[in-house]
């Protein structure tokens, strides 16, 4: 697929009526493969195995609503005390992060409410701390250990 700025994975792949499916181990199924999808596997392996995130406390592809529209989050990351704690969204590695991505992760934080919000393609991450309502979200150079 692509080479991303990620540590390598050895996903489980298997090919299902002309489709090639990956294994998500959070789900515990197997995923259409996209280049979002392909993101999205090497970030949650890239955060449970070099970052040392509990795995059980991820949510994939949760629902939200937003302003009375049905919205999915890619990742969210909660906390020990199951509150939101950190929410990414994944790009496809040929979809350039700018400040539509960083918005629409920001407008999804009104409802989910975590404390820190990501961005990334596989290729560029970003992290800041998401702060209260209202204040400027503050950029971190790397992402916080949990």
């Amino acid at each position: 697929m692509y080479k991303l700025n990620l540590p390598e994975i050895n996903p489980s792949l298997k090919k299902e009526n002309g489709k090639v499916l990956i294994f998500d181990g959070i789900r515990k199924k197997y995923i259409v493969l996209t280049p979002e999808e392909w993101v999205r596997q090497h970030f949650i392996h890239y955060l449970i195995i070099e970052l040392k995130y509990p795995k059980s406390l991820f949510r994939i592809e949760g629902a939200l609503t937003y302003n009375k529209l049905q919205k999915r989050s890619d990742i969210l990351v909660f906390d020990r005390n199951g509150k939101a704690w950190m929410l990414i969204e994944c790009k496809s590695p040929t979809i350039k992060l700018n400040q539509k991505a960083f918005n629409q992760v920001a407008v999804y934080n009104m409802t989910i409410g975590a404390k820190y919000i990501a961005v990334t393609n596989g290729m560029a991450h970003f992290c800041f701390e998401a702060g209260q309502p209202g204040v400027e979200p503050k950029f971190m150079e790397k992402f916080p250990e949990f």
